[in-house]
């Protein structure tokens, strides 16, 4: 049997049986901090109920003892407090535009700001001369965002794959002949995957060019980093702003590839463009492409 789930315990009113049980599970969650660090007479003082009520409640919550109870809340408590109690926010419509909205342009704005000019020209140049280009990115935004630089790169002459495989990463890494540029996707740079590929890749003389943390491990095994640290913000709710931050540097690095050589890039993408005219637009006053 895995180790119980205290915080979700506490919070689910419906299994807590008597007035005595509510009160002391308010209590605890009012500081789980205090709650992890103090004695069973601590505790029993502070909700106003015996050391003997904490210790039956300890057991009725699935924990050995209340040494256990302790263990095991400050695991759950781990997991991050901001689940516990979310971020107060007002949900109507207008609010939640404006909310989404501010914090993409407060991402955009933080990683301008902080975005190394060296590390993107490094990069660019890199991609720009590449016989051969992986993406690699797993996850819902890493994959998004390896998706796109091969939507924005195929159209520039680049000959890029992207992929949101592990094992097809690794096997790619393991397969990848001299002119070959990987580019990896981690927000956290955590993931140990994408990891074991970028140091598999480096001992095997492929460049490598990681769009993560500043610090992580992927960081540390890529031969370009382009970093992006924003913090994350309280509401769970919300997707994370950090995704625009790195649309926006993937965006950079395709003008970048692009300006790289002109007249390749122009002929290109006006070939793309004139397919898109004849067989669905019919002019040129849609977007440039999709």
């Amino acid at each position: 049997m895995g180790a119980p789930d205290l915080i979700a315990a506490l919070t689910d009113e419906s299994g807590l049986v008597s007035p005595l049980e509510r009160k002391l599970a308010a209590s605890i969650l009012a500081d789980v901090n205090f709650a992890t660090n103090a004695s069973i007479t601590e505790i029993a003082a502070r909700a106003g109920v015996s050391p003997p009520t904490v210790t039956r409640f300890c057991r009725r919550l699935g924990c050995a003892s209340f040494s256990d109870f302790k263990v095991q809340l400050a695991r759950s408590a781990y997991v991050g407090l901001r689940y516990l109690r979310p971020e107060s926010v007002t949900s109507t419509p207008a609010e939640v535009a404006e909310d989404i909205v501010t914090k993409a342009q407060n991402a955009l704005f933080e990683m301008h700001r902080g975005l190394d000019l060296e590390a993107l020209s490094r990069a660019a140049a890199l991609l720009a001369k590449a016989q051969m280009i992986y993406a690699f990115g797993a996850g819902g935004n890493s994959s998004m965002i390896v998706n796109e630089l091969q939507n924005r790169l195929f159209r520039l002459g680049c000959r890029i794959s992207a992929s949101n495989d592990h094992g097809m990463n690794l096997m790619l890494s393991a397969a990848a002949e001299p002119g070959t540029v990987v580019f990896g996707s981690s927000f956290s740079g955590r993931n140990h995957e994408l990891v074991r590929c970028f140091t598999l890749l480096r001992e095997r003389g492929i460049r490598t060019i990681a769009l993560t943390q500043s610090g992580s491990p992927l960081a540390e095994a890529a031969d370009v980093v382009i970093t992006v640290d924003l913090p994350e913000g309280q509401n769970i709710f919300r997707a994370t702003s950090t995704r625009y931050a790195f649309l926006a540097t993937v965006d950079i690095l395709a003008n970048l590839v692009a300006y790289a050589d002109r007249s390749r890039s122009t002929r290109l993408l006006r070939g793309i463009k004139e397919q898109l005219i004849k067989h669905r637009d019919g002019d040129d006053r849609q977007l440039l492409g999709d």
